[in-house]
């Protein structure tokens, strides 16, 4: 099966001569050379990023890592200095002007990290703004927006004003936003990363819990490790515009490719990295009195063990697909690290 979204070699270079820079850098020179000789700085490089139907891909990584970049890519706010993106099957980088006001309407959809608001709307013309550059009537892109307001927990604020939100509030309303478009595609640049650690943590739960209904596929932006291992079906770490690894959140913390990859992974919890369904014991055991998803984390189970010896597993239908003990947790968490190169 084709990923959705596949990211082909893909190399932005800002500056003027990015074609000498280009050459150099396919030459083996460092992205530090590069800037002192040419004065272009590499963005990304030769980035290759493959996103399945359904999952919440995260690219993290420091800040001017590029991964803010790479995600501008995929709706071409930023055309690369080589590479490809296709989405769908469909080069982005051949489409006309027509074809590309197409598919930013009708396949992805973008919550920005400063929100994106338009001050003078009010917020149910915010959420509904999208719809109406697509041509919906006013009263059906108004019942949309109402419905996208309530689900995200912002009723009797649709006649209120930016200005009158929390941050939290107001990333609300970009999620919303974007959830109207109803596009199988949501692209997310660092869209928690300016609210307090509260509202992030009850962002993060209420877009898992939307996503278990929803099943977009999420290309997800984060600096936060943290927020990669609790959102993320798989994580890319990108460093100067490279990528260092790509794997599940357990592989990334139990097997770092690089030394950059182990020092960000070496005061991170693995219970909160590992899920159940890495540690299970599979089979069609009678239900158990305390169940969790197989997407859940180790941590997760590690308070109901105080009153259960065994814990059941469940598919995303709510089936029983296994079960895990505190034995097999404890092994999971105790043992090494791989080693880096």
């Amino acid at each position: 099966m084709s990923p959705v979204i596949d990211v082909r070699e893909v190399t932005k270079i800002f500056g003027r001569n990015p074609e000498r820079a280009l050459a150099l850098l396919r030459a083996g020179r460092g992205k530090p050379e590069i800037q002192a000789e040419t004065g272009n700085v590499i963005g990304l490089d030769r980035v290759s990023l493959s996103v399945e139907a359904g999952e919440i891909f995260v690219v993290m990584g420091l800040s001017g890592s590029g991964k803010s970049t790479l995600i501008r890519h995929v709706n071409r706010l930023v055309d690369p200095t080589s590479g490809g993106i296709v989405v769908n099957g469909v080069d982005v980088m051949a489409m006309g002007a027509a074809g590309l006001r197409a598919y930013r309407r009708n396949t992805v959809s973008m919550v920005f990290q400063r929100f994106g608001l338009l001050p003078h709307r009010s917020v149910l013309d915010n959420v509904a703004f999208g719809l109406e550059v697509k041509g919906v009537g006013l009263d059906d892109r108004n019942a949309a927006a109402r419905r996208w307001i309530e689900t995200v927990g912002l009723a009797g604020y649709e006649r209120s004003r930016p200005r009158q939100l929390s941050g939290g509030e107001q990333q609300r309303v970009g999620l919303a936003r974007a959830l109207a478009m109803d596009t199988p595609i949501l692209l997310m640049d660092e869209a928690f990363s300016a609210l307090d650690p509260l509202n992030r943590a009850q962002l993060q739960d209420e877009l898992l819990a939307l996503q278990h209904r929803l099943r977009k596929t999420i290309l997800f932006i984060t600096h936060d490790f943290d927020e990669a291992l609790k959102l993320g079906t798989r994580i890319a770490v990108l460093r100067d515009g490279a990528v260092e690894q790509v794997g599940r959140p357990e592989e990334i913390v139990l097997h770092p490719a690089t030394a950059h990859v182990a020092a960000f992974v070496r005061q991170v919890s693995r219970a909160r990295a590992i899920p159940l369904a890495a540690v299970m014991e599979r089979g069609a055991f009678a239900p158990y009195a305390a169940s969790l998803p197989a997407t859940a984390r180790c941590e997760d189970a590690l308070a109901l063990f105080a009153a259960h010896a065994w814990i059941g597993v469940l598919d995303a239908d709510g089936v029983p697909v296994g079960r895990v003990g505190v034995a097999a947790v404890l092994e999971a968490l105790a043992q090494p690290a791989g080693r880096t190169p």
